[in-house]
């Protein structure tokens, strides 16, 4: 008879890796849409909520370079230069948003309701705190300052411009993971609101949990969403839910509400003998 013996983990959960909009500040992913609306309209090009939205998430540099290959925004650059978009054009357009972000980041930097208990939480389950972001570290710098001073303390910030490659490539994630000496990377989960996010944590070999009402899937602010009916928010959750599911997010939850009880499922599959 023939035998194989595999090594499995079965300990607990050992660190959670979080995005930062739309997962744990600026409710609905605001900040991106209104920088890269001002940013193409300084180019004479008008852009929709959904084009900024579709690639919500990667680098900003990545995410201008997509979005100048949609269509309908490739053929107004063409109007205006009379040639696609170049990566010298990307290149610029990188540089030129930068003061933009700067600036909307900390207009958008509130905490979303929720996170500071759900830090507490964790810290009494002695998990680790990590994050990463699509947004640079020179960006980021403020608006660590700006979470903090709210209360949130990540014990890792890893950005897109410190990676060979950002979303949805895994070094964000595993870079975060290894600051916080936290390992296998199946003891790991990475929480985020868009696709890229999820598609990172799977390319680690991490639990992934999407979230849906406060990310870029809803896309709504706190007032915009008190003013919907019951049916329509119940619309919006549902193709949020599915498309997160559809991007192999092992769960999806609302908010960060409930993220406890998701832990001890996640704790007790590995107990099992389950991966990611």
């Amino acid at each position: 008879m023939t035998f194989r013996y595999e090594r499995r983990y079965t300990g607990p959960v050992q660190a959670v890796i979080f995005d930062w909009a739309g997962t744990t500040v600026d409710l609905g992913c605001q900040a991106t849409v209104e920088i890269f609306q001002q940013l193409f309209e300084e180019e004479g090009i008008m852009v929709t909520n959904e084009e900024i939205r579709r690639h919500m998430g990667a680098h900003k540099r990545d995410h201008i370079a997509t979005m100048l290959a949609i269509e309908s925004i490739d053929q107004q650059w063409r109007k205006l230069h009379g040639s696609p978009a170049r990566l010298e054009d990307v290149e610029r357009l990188y540089i030129a948003s930068i003061p933009l972000q700067e600036a909307i980041v900390l207009e958008h930097g509130k905490l979303i309701p929720g996170v500071l208990d759900t830090m507490e939480m964790l810290a009494g389950r002695d998990i680790l705190v990590g994050s990463c972001t699509g947004y640079p570290r020179r960006v980021m710098e403020g608006l660590i300052a700006l979470a903090a001073d709210q209360g949130y303390h990540p014990e890792s910030v890893v950005c897109a411009d410190e990676v060979p490659e950002a979303r949805p490539a895994p070094w964000m994630a595993l870079t975060s993971a290894m600051h916080m000496d936290a390992y296998p990377v199946q003891s790991c989960v990475k929480i985020g609101d868009a696709v890229c996010d999820i598609e990172e944590g799977l390319n680690a070999g991490m639990w992934t949990i999407g979230l849906a009402l406060t990310g870029n899937e809803v896309g709504l602010t706190e007032a915009q969403l008190d003013q919907l009916e019951e049916d329509q928010l119940d619309t919006l959750l549902l193709r949020a839910n599915r498309k997160l599911s559809q991007a192999g997010a092992h769960y999806v939850l609302d908010s960060l509400d409930g993220l406890d009880l998701v832990l001890d499922e996640i704790e007790g599959r590995m107990e099992a003998g389950e991966r990611p």
